[in-house]
């Protein structure tokens, strides 16, 4: 998932203290009239290390979660314009709702799995994880090459097409096939 097929690195970006879990009320974000949700595969890390191979990745995973990276589009769009970074676009008060995670030993392979988004019940994001440009291998390990992955650490993999703007009130419904659910509102 992501937008460039060429395979520009993946753009990576930290909200460690964001992070909520599943199944919850959540205040809208201030300073925003234009909250997006990316649904996204989220990979906790069990094992830690720096240089991680392709090859030997996947034994550093803990589990797996369903997460939502919430991004206040018109502040991220100010950024950009500014050249400034995103850091406020992407990081406030619970903008990184994420499931329970599911340990990959009781994980079967995720390769097929459908990831979707519905909000009031309504599709708007769905596609598979195969449907990803940068492998969980490959994400796993170009990150690791940037700054020593640590146990805890959660990584969020990309997002399928069909992002877009939700109001207060909005109930999100986040689903990743094998995975599991998560659930919330913004009031």
């Amino acid at each position: 998932m992501g937008s460039n097929p060429d395979r520009d690195p993946p753009f990576f970006f930290s909200k460690p203290a964001d992070a909520v879990t599943q199944d919850s009320v959540l205040p809208f974000p201030p300073q925003t009239d234009n909250l997006h949700p990316e649904v996204e595969l989220v990979v906790a890390i069990g094992s830690g290390g720096t240089d991680i191979s392709p090859d030997t990745a996947l034994s550093h995973i803990y589990g797996y979660a369903v997460g939502l990276d919430m991004t206040r589009r018109d502040l991220q769009a100010t950024a950009k314009k500014t050249g400034r970074p995103w850091s406020l676009a992407k990081g406030f008060d619970a903008s990184c709702p994420v499931s329970a995670i599911k340990p990959a030993s009781h994980t079967p392979a995720l390769t097929h799995s459908a990831i979707t988004l519905t909000v009031n019940g309504e599709i708007r994001q769905s596609g598979k994880i195969d449907d990803m440009i940068w492998s969980i291998p490959e994400i796993i390990s170009a990150l690791s090459r940037s700054v020593r992955l640590e146990a805890g650490d959660l990584i969020m993999t990309g997002t399928p097409a069909g992002v877009s703007r939700i109001v207060k009130g909005d109930r999100l419904d986040a689903k990743c096939e094998n995975i599991g659910e998560l659930s919330l509102t913004y009031i």
